[in-house]
């Protein structure tokens, strides 16, 4: 079964295209690097919570909107590989660079993580 990593992320509304123009840039190399499906999606009906939400999760300010994102992997090791593959200062990918694809978010409020699943269904649609 395939291995999903998640990201939720606030985002300025007034870089949605600049972020649009970085997910094209970086998604590429995870394709390239071996992964099988990205979805980046910008909130549309993120509704606030009483106890917690997506919106109190990253901290989002009134002039942000919620970004939900996941990258399917075909396992585990091809993701293992694909991230060793991105933090080794020896290959370093000009995609990464800062300076020429700026990220236009604050990372250090994006909240991230690997999922295995365990259960899946789908429709025909």
């Amino acid at each position: 079964m395939s291995y999903i990593d998640g990201f939720v992320i606030a985002c300025p509304k007034a870089n949605r295209q600049a972020f649009i123009d970085h997910a094209r840039v970086t998604d590429g190399m995870f394709i390239e690097l071996g992964a099988l499906r990205i979805v980046e999606c910008w909130g549309d009906d993120v509704p606030e919570g009483k106890t917690t939400d997506f919106r109190m999760a990253v901290k989002a300010e009134a002039d942000e909107d919620v970004l939900f994102s996941w990258i399917e992997w075909p396992d585990k090791a091809t993701r293992d590989a694909a991230f060793a593959r991105m933090t080794d200062p020896e290959n370093s990918d000009p995609r990464m660079d800062r300076e020429k694809n700026p990220v236009p978010f604050d990372g250090k409020r994006m909240i991230f993580g690997g999922f295995s699943p365990v259960y899946e269904v789908k429709g025909t649609a």
